[in-house]
């Protein structure tokens, strides 16, 4: 069955920088009161308990409020949440004389239906409320919160997050960072967070993105071409289902390209092999790889749709540098490669991954210890004969970059922006929230995968992946794009099937066309 539409709002990330001034030019130049705005986003929450946790007909919901415009969208909730019966008890973090603007005018309407507000001075009464409530509304700190966090405030986010209730957070969880997905000392940890306009970035990098549960966007009337300018995307299953080729009926293996693995070395057949069987997962018509001579022999032995070539090595098992040449040869016919996964990170191998980078004209995707290679000879990486992709991990990009692991986790987008226009490549930064990144500055958080997923090999899997779809004429960014989506659910089919504790690399390889299959009628 065809799913619904995706909106057009849900489809897009904002910094809180961004919003503010979406905000302010729908309300200058537009004309669209903020009152209105904040009307609008207090019936998405509204709409969201009613929707995805329970009718609030009946039930007692606790509404915590700081007194910014966060606590204002928590009070316009309180009054539609009365209005479909629900019992409502309000708390505010400060006092009821410093609410100001469009919050203080949904506070006042509250009082004149005669609906108290308790600004909180002792937690105790906080705590009783929110014992005897089936649903908790967080409406601390908006999207502009940075810093930490002190006072009543700590207790109160303590209290919700050992509450053992249903917790909705408005916009964000109190906490997180809305830019980076970073969080305070204390954040409210939500099951579902409805967010307005559009969803922010630190949703859905991590740590925020654990804190934020379920990310329900809902459009408020902001006019859309005002997202226009927006360049953070996020995945979801139409845009990949649109993307990848149909398989018409008069198909053949040279209908969907040939992708060229260079792979492997002593000891490291595993890499040789997920990658080149997930270039055949991903869809391509043909996968050959290219190993170091010693290994050609066991390659043949665990592979058996693949075509496997053995090339020149050095003494250590690993591929020769006067090997190029013969890879070279191989990938005339090559509408992909991928580099990297298994070779090892000799002198005389990384001169053997720059000669190739430096040559081959057809797309490359290049992994593991293929950067760690071009870690030695950048000069390769700036002058690509065609739009290449990384595939690094932090540590990876760290080595490329010089930049500290923390800096780039710190910082994903950006540190995955500066690297894909140093070195003119589209970068997939991998990890919790894996980041697409073009060099012209287009980036996409992707919104499948799970930890189960943090184990040896998937990596390797998900090169092959993106190889595979390039080789079937896919563009490189929509490739990596699609490749990353899809590598990441077949990561949650997985888990939904064996859970996380236990997953290997294979086990995703294998539920490659299970994700194929499940976003095909999207």
């Amino acid at each position: 069955m065809q799913q619904p539409s995706i909106p057009y709002n849900a489809r897009k990330a904002a910094t809180a920088d961004e919003m503010r001034k979406i905000d302010s030019v729908t309300i200058e130049k537009y004309g669209i009161p903020g009152i209105l705005l904040m009307e609008n986003a207090a019936k998405h929450v509204a709409d969201v308990i009613s929707t995805y946790m329970t009718s609030p007909s009946g039930k007692h919901i606790t509404i915590i409020c700081g007194k910014g415009n966060n606590g204002g969208d928590g009070f316009a909730a309180a009054r539609l949440l009365h209005d479909l019966n629900a019992s409502v008890n309000v708390w505010l973090i400060g006092n009821c004389d410093d609410v100001k603007g469009d919050a203080k005018i949904n506070l006042d309407k509250l009082a004149s239906l005669g609906i108290s507000i308790n600004s909180i001075t002792d937690i105790n009464p906080v705590m009783d409320s929110i014992s005897k409530s089936d649903i908790i509304v967080d409406g601390i700190f908006g999207t502009g919160f940075k810093g930490s966090i002190s006072g009543l405030a700590v207790d109160v986010i303590k209290l919700i997050n050992s509450s053992n209730k249903p917790v909705i957070s408005i916009d964000i969880p109190s906490g997180l960072n809305a830019d980076n997905g970073s969080v305070s000392d204390i954040c409210v940890k939500a099951d579902y967070t409805a967010t307005f306009a559009l969803a922010k970035i630190g949703l859905f990098t991590h740590p925020g993105a654990v804190n934020a549960g379920k990310v329900i966007v809902g459009d408020i009337g902001i006019p859309h071409e005002l997202y226009d300018k927006i360049n953070v995307e996020i995945t979801h299953p139409q845009w990949i289902s649109n993307t990848l080729p149909s398989r018409v009926g008069d198909s053949h293996k040279g209908t969907f390209g040939t992708s060229v693995v260079i792979a492997g070395s002593k000891g490291m057949c595993g890499a040789a092999e997920l990658a080149s069987n997930a270039v055949l997962r991903a869809g391509a018509g043909l996968s050959i790889l290219c190993v170091p001579s010693s290994i050609q022999n066991i390659m043949m032995t665990k592979l058996t749709e693949v075509m496997v070539r053995g090339l020149g090595e050095d003494l250590d098992g690993a591929f020769s540098s006067r090997s190029a040449d013969e890879v070279l040869e191989i990938c005339k016919k090559a509408t992909s490669a991928v580099i990297g996964c298994g070779i090892g990170q000799s002198d005389e191998t990384a001169a053997f991954v720059g000669n190739l980078v430096d040559s081959l004209t057809c797309p490359i995707v290049i992994d593991a210890d293929g950067l760690n290679c071009l870690s030695k000879h950048k000069s390769y990486l700036y002058q690509p004969h065609n739009l290449h992709i990384l595939t690094p991990h932090p540590v990876e990009l760290s080595r490329l970059t010089g930049t500290s692991v923390d800096q780039i986790q710190s910082d994903r987008i950006g540190s995955a922006r500066k690297a894909a226009s140093d070195f003119n490549c589209i970068v997939v930064l991998k990890g919790a929230g894996t980041v697409i990144v073009h060099p012209n500055g287009r980036a996409v958080l992707n919104t499948t995968g799970n930890p189960g997923m943090a184990t040896g090999g998937t990596g390797d899997v998900l090169a092959g992946v993106i190889g595979g779809l390039i080789a079937q004429g896919i563009n490189q960014f929509e490739a990596a794009v699609c490749g990353v989506y899809l590598h990441g659910l077949a990561g949650d089919i997985v888990a939904n099937d064996i859970g996380q504790s236990g997953m290997i690399a294979g086990d995703i390889l294998k539920a490659l066309p299970l994700a194929f299959k499940s976003i095909s009628n999207c």
